[in-house]
C-alpha cells in the first residue's frame, strides 16, 4: 500500500510534494465538482470520503494523499488528463501515461482497432483524437476522401495534422461541397467546444477552437447549438460532388476502461450511407480499388 506523503516527504518514485507549490488542488476540487453538478455532500457519497474532510480539502485546510486525488477524480469521473492535472496541483508526479498510439504496449488496442477499420468496408471509417485530427483511416475513408476532394486531398497547414472539423470549416477544403454546411458546422462546433467546456478547459483544447473559428463565416454564435422543434432523427452530412449527391451519417466509438490518456481520447468514427444512391456510391468506389 503506498503510503500518504507530507510536504516535506521525499521519495525515489517522484510522487513528493514540492513544499514551496501554490496551494491549487482545493480550487481545482471545487471547480470540478461543480462542473458535475455535485455537492460536497454528494461527493462524500460517491467517494467514501466524509463531507468534512471534502470541505477542508476544497478550503486548502486539509492536503490530499495521491491516493486521495484518485478517489476523488475518479468519483467526479474527471478524463485522466486532468487527472494528472489535479495530482501536478497536489504536488504529484502524473499517474497515467499518454502513450503513442503505435508504441509497443498498445499493439492489442491497435490489433482491435485495425480489424474495426477492416470490418467497416465497404464503408468509411477513421480514427481520430480529442480535437479531430486524424490519426489512422480505411481504405474505404482514403477512396472517400479523393472522391470528396475531386482528386488528392490538400495538405493541411504547414505543422499541422490532417484534421476533420479544420477541413469541413476551410473554404480551401470540404465546404463548398457540403450542401448543409451551416447545420452541420454549427453542430459539429457547439458540441466540440461543449466537450472540451465539460473536459476543463485545457488550453491547447481552447486554442483549437479559437483556430477553427477564426475561418471566414464562422461566427460566435457556433459555440451553441440552436435547438429546433422538430430535429430530425440524426443529422447527415449532405454532399454534392460533380454533380452526384452523397448523403451519410456517423457513429462515434470509444474504448472502454481506459488508463491511458491517448486510449481515452481515441475516437473510432464510422460513416454510414443514409439512402439507397449513397450506398451504391460507396460500393461503387470500394469496386475501383
Amino acid at each position: 500500500m503506498m503510503r500518504t506523503l507530507s510536504a516535506s516527504s521525499s521519495a525515489a518514485d517522484g510522487t513528493a510534494r514540492t513544499a514551496s507549490q501554490p496551494d491549487i488542488f482545493g480550487p481545482m476540487l471545487r471547480a470540478w465538482r461543480r462542473r458535475r453538478g455535485a455537492s460536497q455532500l454528494s461527493l462524500a457519497l460517491q467517494s467514501g470520503v466524509s463531507q468534512r474532510h471534502v470541505s477542508f480539502l476544497e478550503s486548502g485546510r486539509a492536503r490530499p494523499s495521491r491516493e486521495m486525488v484518485v478517489q476523488l477524480s475518479t468519483a467526479l469521473d474527471v478524463p485522466l488528463r486532468q487527472r494528472n492535472a489535479m495530482l501536478l496541483a497536489a504536488g504529484f508526479a502524473p499517474a497515467y501515461r499518454e502513450s503513442n498510439l503505435t508504441a509497443p504496449e498498445l499493439a492489442p488496442v491497435r490489433q482491435a482497432i485495425d480489424r474495426m477499420l477492416k470490418q467497416q468496408e465497404p464503408y468509411p471509417a477513421v480514427v481520430i483524437d480529442r480535437l479531430w485530427n486524424l490519426l489512422d483511416a480505411n481504405e474505404a475513408a482514403n477512396a472517400f476522401t479523393v472522391f470528396l476532394s475531386e482528386g488528392p486531398p490538400p495538405p493541411p497547414p504547414p505543422g499541422k495534422q490532417p484534421n476533420l472539423l479544420r477541413n469541413l470549416l476551410d473554404p480551401k477544403g470540404l465546404r463548398p461541397k457540403l450542401a448543409n454546411w451551416e447545420e452541420v458546422a454549427r453542430y459539429l462546433v457547439s458540441t466540440t467546444y461543449a466537450e472540451i467546456l465539460a473536459d476543463g478547459g485545457e488550453p491547447k483544447a481552447l486554442a483549437f477552437i479559437e483556430e477553427v473559428m477564426a475561418y471566414p463565416d464562422v461566427p460566435a454564435s457556433f459555440r451553441k447549438l440552436r435547438f429546433e422543434d422538430r430535429p430530425p432523427p440524426v443529422l447527415t452530412l449532405d454532399f454534392i460532388v460533380g454533380g452526384k449527391s452523397l448523403s451519410v451519417f456517423t457513429t462515434i466509438a470509444t474504448l472502454g476502461t481506459p488508463q491511458d490518456v491517448t486510449l481515452q481520447e481515441v475516437r473510432i468514427e464510422c460513416f454510414f450511407p443514409a439512402d439507397d444512391r449513397s450506398d451504391a456510391l460507396f460500393r461503387s468506389l470500394a469496386a475501383k480499388r
